[in-house]
């Protein structure tokens, strides 16, 4: 999981594992019991999966591509439509590239790489959790409000980079600023930015170095946090909201890099790697993502269409 100095006390939470392999789905479940607030119960495929949910509501929905009955994406549609507050996490693997890409189009939250379970399952469904859980906690922002600027200056600490992502969720739903599934795919685009300004651009840490090696890419990220200029960098975020719009520019001071030089992230031949991996759940849940020259910053907006 994400290294988080002085993370405040977590909560039980449960997870739904759906895979019709049983040695994936043990293996799943395996990973997810060595949180021991976590509790995890497994299904087969996404029809049987449904039954469960109706009878008892999970936190979160973990789920294979491809099942028989119903796949992954069959689920992820039905789960947006009977149960939008439930987030689901996929796991992708080779064969499934384009199905993948189908779904997070249709609603699922964010995606494991398969032969990667061991090192990001847990990383990823806290942060999927995170999200989720912010829209649904306390709520009393200004509802009337009709535009909103804000600007903040934060220190290289991933502990501000949830506390924002937080905050802004916990302001999406008081305005009802689109609907739950919309509002914690906003929220998993802003943290994914903001931690590519953490890792990438303040600590200038590859991304290519992680897939490489897991453990090598976090443990120069905590060597460069305590060397200059890494340690004393910040992260500028500016926010426009209003009833129609959601901006974000999030600009760290990093050297800057080439966005043209990365994996194309809307290829789905592409989505099994790390590399990229922040960028391709970015442009999918979000409508227009734009760099600076420099490449330091980005530029992200969600618009809410009339109808809502």
């Amino acid at each position: 999981m994400s290294e988080q100095q002085g993370s405040p006390a977590r909560i039980p939470y449960s997870v739904l594992v759906v895979d019709d392999v049983d040695l994936d789905r043990t293996l799943m479940t395996g990973l997810l019991a060595r949180d021991p607030l976590c509790s995890v119960t497994g299904t087969t495929d996404g029809a049987a999966a449904l039954q469960m949910l109706e009878r008892q509501p999970v936190d979160l929905v973990l789920t294979d591509l491809l099942m028989p009955n119903m796949n992954g994406l069959e689920l992820v549609k039905a789960v947006r439509e009977r149960f939008p507050s439930i987030p689901v996490l996929l796991i992708t693997g080779q064969g499934s590239e384009d199905i993948a890409a189908t779904a997070l189009q249709a609603g699922a939250a964010s995606y494991v790489p398969k032969r990667r379970l061991s090192h990001t399952l847990l990383e990823t469904v806290t942060r999927v959790l995170n999200s989720s859980r912010a829209q649904h906690g306390y709520g009393r922002l200004l509802n009337c409000m009709k535009l909103c600027e804000q600007n903040f200056e934060l220190q290289n600490d991933l502990r501000l980079v949830s506390a924002l992502v937080s905050y802004v969720q916990q302001g999406l739903r008081s305005l009802k600023f689109g609907h739950d599934a919309d509002r914690v795919r906003v929220g998993v685009a802003l943290e994914e930015a903001l931690v590519n300004a953490y890792y990438h651009g303040n600590l200038e840490v590859s991304s290519e170095l992680r897939e490489e090696n897991f453990t090598a890419f976090y443990d120069l990220a905590r060597e460069r946090l305590q060397q200059s200029p890494y340690r004393d960098r910040r992260i500028f975020v500016h926010s426009t909201l209003s009833s129609t719009e959601l901006m974000f520019e999030i600009r760290d001071e990093g050297r800057g890099f080439d966005p043209g030089i990365l994996p194309d992230p809307t290829d789905p031949r592409n989505i099994d790697r790390p590399c990229g991996r922040g960028l391709l759940l970015i442009r999918t849940f979000m409508d227009d993502v734009r760099f600076n020259e420099q490449g330091n910053a980005i530029t992200i907006t969600k618009r809410l269409p009339p109808a809502s």
